[in-house]
C-alpha cells in the first residue's frame, strides 16, 4: 500500500464515529484542517526512535502514523491470517443468530411445560431481538473507546453463561428475562464483526468477507429452528436448547480469544503512542493521528453514538429507505418462525423438528445467494477498473440487491397461495427458496453500497438499520399468528409479500439517483471529494 494511502488525517467529526476508517478512500483525506504525517527517521536510523511529525511536547506531540508496509497494519496482513480471523467472526455472528431461532423449535413444548400463550411463548424470539436494538448503541462507541477485542470477549463472556438461566428455567419470567439480556450482549459481534472485516480488508478486498458477514445473520437464523425443534422432540427436551447455546457460546468465546486479535487502526495506533511514550519514561509526548482533535470524554462519545443512527435516518434518504427495507425482509424471516409451526405443524400435523426441516428451502436460497456475491465482486472490480481514479461508485454494489428485489415479493406470493392442503408439502417449501436468496442478496448488496457510501460514518449508518430491523424482527413474529388465524394462511402471508414489494423499487431508485442524492449528503461520499 502506498504512503499516499496513509496521509490522510482525520477531523473531531471523523474520529467521534465508532467506525472502522477506510484508510484508502477516507473523505478527511481532502480537509485543509487534516494534519500533515511525515515520518522522518532518526540521524542514526534506528527505527525504535522514529520522529514523526510534531515536537514531542504536550502542546506539539509527535502524531503516530502508520510506516509503509507496516506488519502491525491489519490492512497488510496476511490472507491466511485475515481469513481465519473473518472465520472466527462468522462463527460468533452464526453463534449469536442461530441462538435467536432455535428457541422456536420448542415453543409449543414451553406453552404447555409452562402452562402459557403461543403469544407470550413467542415473545421469547422478540426480546432477545429486540436486545439487538439495543446493543449497538452501547457497544459500538465502547468498541471505539477501548477497542473491538476486549468488548468481544466482555460481551460473549457474559451472553455465554447467561444461558444457564434458560437451562434451568422453572417460568416463563425467567426465560424472558434469559432472551433479553442475552440478545443484548449478543448484539456485539453482529456490529462489531463488520467494523472488523472493514478494518482488515481494503474495499477491493472485502467484498467476499463483507457477504459472508451480511448472510450468516440470515443462515443462523434457518438452521435454528431445525436443530431447535430435533432436540425439543428428543428426550432431551427444549431446555437443553439453551445448554447448546451455551456450547455454542463458549466455543465462539475460546475461538475468539485464541484468534481475534485487536483490529481497529485508532485503538492499534493509541496503543503505540503509549508505547512510545513508556519508552521514554513519559519525556515524549506521541499522539495518534485518529485522536488528533477527538474528545477523550466517553459520555460526549456516547451522546454522538446515540445520536447520529437517529440522526441519519432523519437527514439521509439513502440509510431511511434502506433500513426500511432490511427491515422489511428481515422481520418478514423471523416472521417465518411464528408462521411455518402454523402451517406445517398445526395445519399438517408435522413435528416440531420435521417442521424445522420446512425451513431447508429458504436456507438452499440463502446458501445461493451468498455465492452470487462473487458475481457481484466481478462487476464492481470492472467497474473499479473503468474509474479514473481506481474507484468504482458506490451504485456499483446494488446489482444483487435489485435482483433479489424481485425473487423476495414472488417467493412469499408463492408461498402464500401454496401453503394449505391440499397442495402438496414440497410446493411451499420450495418458495422459500428465491425468498431466501433475495433477502441475502439484499443484505449483502446494501451492506456493501452503505459500507462505500458512507465511508467512516458506516457504523452510524448501519447501526440505523440495525435498531430498525430489529424492531422489525420484535414485531412480526408476535403479530404473525395473529393475521394467520384472522385473515388465513394465503392472506396473512400475502401482507407480507405486498410489503417486500412495495420496497422492490429502493434499489432501483439508488442505482438511477444515488449520484445525485449523494452529493446533497452532509455525510456521504461525493466523487468531488476525490478532485478537491
Amino acid at each position: 500500500m502506498s504512503s499516499t494511502d496513509r496521509r490522510s488525517g482525520f477531523s473531531e467529526d471523523c474520529t467521534s464515529s465508532a467506525i472502522p476508517h477506510d484508510r484508502k478512500f477516507d473523505s478527511c483525506t481532502k480537509q485543509k484542517s487534516c494534519p500533515v504525517e511525515e515520518k522522518i527517521e532518526t540521524d542514526s536510523g534506528n527505527s525504535s526512535h522514529a520522529r514523526y511529525a510534531g515536537s514531542g511536547t504536550r502542546e506539539d506531540p509527535y502524531i503516530v502514523v502508520w510506516d509503509e508496509e507496516d506488519p502491525e497494519d491489519p490492512y497488510n496482513w496476511s490472507n491466511t491470517r485475515k481469513w481465519i480471523i473473518t472465520t472466527q467472526l462468522a462463527l460468533t455472528t452464526f453463534t449469536v443468530s442461530f441462538s435467536s431461532s432455535s428457541y422456536s423449535g420448542g415453543l409449543e413444548d414451553i406453552t404447555r411445560d409452562l402452562n402459557v400463550s403461543d403469544e407470550l411463548a413467542v415473545l421469547g424470539i422478540s426480546l432477545y431481538v429486540l436486545g439487538f436494538a439495543v446493543g449497538p448503541l452501547l457497544f459500538a462507541p465502547m468498541g471505539e473507546m477501548y477497542g473491538r477485542r476486549i468488548i468481544f470477549l466482555i460481551t460473549v463472556g457474559l451472553y455465554t453463561p447467561l444461558h444457564i438461566g434458560g437451562a434451568f428455567a422453572k417460568n416463563i419470567t425467567t426465560v424472558l428475562i434469559v432472551r433479553l439480556l442475552t440478545g443484548i450482549f449478543g448484539a456485539s459481534p453482529l456490529t462489531n464483526a463488520g467494523g472488523a472485516v472493514a478494518d482488515i480488508f481494503t474495499p477491493r478486498e472485502r467484498g467476499l468477507a463483507s457477504a459472508i458477514y451480511a448472510a450468516v445473520p440470515f443462515l443462523g437464523p434457518v438452521i435454528g429452528p431445525i436443530v431447535g425443534g430435533f432436540v425439543a422432540d428428543s428426550s432431551l427436551g427444549w431446555h437443553f436448547n439453551f445448554w447448546l447455546m451455551l456450547l455454542l457460546g463458549a466455543f465462539s468465546l475460546i475461538m475468539g480469544y485464541f484468534l481475534a486479535p485487536e483490529t481497529y487502526a485508532p485503538v492499534l495506533l493509541r496503543r503505540r503512542a503509549q508505547h512510545l511514550m513508556k519508552l521514554s519514561n513519559g519525556t515524549i509526548s506521541y499522539m495518534s493521528k485518529y485522536d488528533i482533535g477527538r474528545s477523550t470524554s466517553f459520555v460526549k462519545t456516547m451522546k454522538v453514538n446515540l445520536s447520529r443512527p437517529f440522526t441519519f435516518m432523519v437527514t439521509e434518504p439513502i440509510v431511511l429507505l434502506f433500513a426500511i427495507y432490511i427491515s422489511v425482509v428481515y422481520g418478514t424471516l423471523y416472521a417465518l418462525f411464528s408462521a411455518f409451526p402454523i402451517v406445517f405443524e398445526t395445519r399438517r400435523g408435522w413435528s416440531a423438528g420435521v417442521g424445522g426441516l420446512a425451513f431447508l428451502g429458504v436456507g438452499a436460497g440463502i446458501s445461493v445467494g451468498t455465492v452470487t456475491a462473487s458475481v457481484q465482486n466481478a462487476i464492481y472490480r470492472k467497474a473499479m477498473d473503468r474509474s479514473p481514479n481506481g474507484r468504482a461508485p458506490p451504485e456499483a454494489r446494488l446489482h444483487t440487491a435489485m435482483m433479489g428485489g424481485v425473487l423476495v415479493p414472488i417467493g412469499l406470493f408463492w408461498f402464500a397461495w401454496t401453503a394449505d392442503p391440499p397442495v402438496h408439502w414440497i410446493v411451499p417449501i420450495i418458495a422459500g427458496f428465491p425468498f431466501g436468496q433475495g433477502v441475502c442478496q439484499i443484505l449483502q448488496s446494501s451492506t456493501a453500497y452503505l459500507m462505500d457510501a458512507y465511508e467512516i460514518y458506516f457504523a452510524s449508518a448501519i447501526a440505523a438499520t440495525i435498531v430498525l430491523r430489529s424492531i422489525f424482527a420484535a414485531v412480526f413474529p408476535v403479530i404473525a399468528p395473529t393475521m394467520f388465524n384472522s385473515l388465513g394462511d394465503a392472506w396473512g402471508m400475502s401482507i407480507f409479500a405486498f410489503l417486500g414489494l412495495a420496497c422492490t423499487p429502493i434499489p432501483f431508485l439508488f442505482w438511477n439517483y444515488g449520484k445525485g442524492i449523494r452529493s446533497k449528503s452532509k455525510y456521504a461520499y461525493k466523487e468531488s471529494d476525490d478532485l478537491s
